[in-house]
Order: C-alpha cells, then sequence, then structure tokens
C-alpha cells in the first residue's frame, strides 16, 4: 500500500483546564465589553475550533452563550443599566440638594 493511499490520523490537541478556563474567560470579557462575537474571536485567537469553545462554555456554565438574553443590547441589559443610572441620578440629586441648602445657608449669612 503507497502512502498516498493511506489515510493521515490527526489527533485533537489536548488543552488543560487552565487553558480551557483561559479561553472561557477571555469569551467572557470579550462578550462584556462587546456584547457578542467573543467565542469568534476566541477561536481565531487560540486557534480553537468555536464548536469546542461553545463546549467548554456550556460545561463552565456561562451565561455568555446567550447573547440574546444578557447581551450588552439586550433589554435585560437595557434595563439593567437603565435601573442602575436611575439609583445614581438619585443620590447625585440628594448630593447637590444638601450642597445647595450649605450654599443658601452661607449666602443668606452674608
Amino acid at each position: 500500500m503507497s502512502t498516498s493511499n493511506k489515510k493521515s490520523i490527526v489527533r485533537g490537541k489536548r488543552y488543560t483546564a487552565e487553558e480551557k478556563s483561559k479561553i472561557v474567560s477571555f469569551v467572557e470579557s470579550y462578550n462584556t465589553s462587546n456584547g457578542r462575537g467573543g467565542q469568534s474571536a476566541a477561536s481565531k485567537k487560540f486557534g480553537v475550533a468555536q464548536l469546542t469553545v461553545s463546549s467548554w462554555l456550556r460545561t463552565a456554565g456561562s451565561s455568555t452563550r446567550r447573547s440574546k438574553v444578557s447581551g450588552k443590547g439586550s433589554m435585560q441589559g437595557k434595563l439593567t443599566n437603565l435601573l442602575s443610572l436611575g439609583q445614581d441620578i438619585a443620590k447625585l440629586e440628594q448630593e447637590l440638594n444638601s450642597k445647595r441648602a450649605k450654599f443658601d445657608s452661607i449666602k443668606a449669612s452674608l
């Protein structure tokens, strides 16, 4: 049998738990800052198949796979941002009212 007729056996690379964790963290970080595309970016950056990355995310219980539910542009994300901004505004308004009262008190004493 000639070598051209032999099927070459390709064995997949084995990744350590540390490597998998690093890639999953990269995907989560990328998706947090960009909303989506982390699996594709990780696949290109680390040379790992997107299906493999997806499997690792599933195993890790990552929520980044469900970008429509938790992504940057999703309704849930927007509502969370609105709630946070509303709370910040309320705190700043309280601080502003306190400073106005002090200002008016000092102004009245002149």
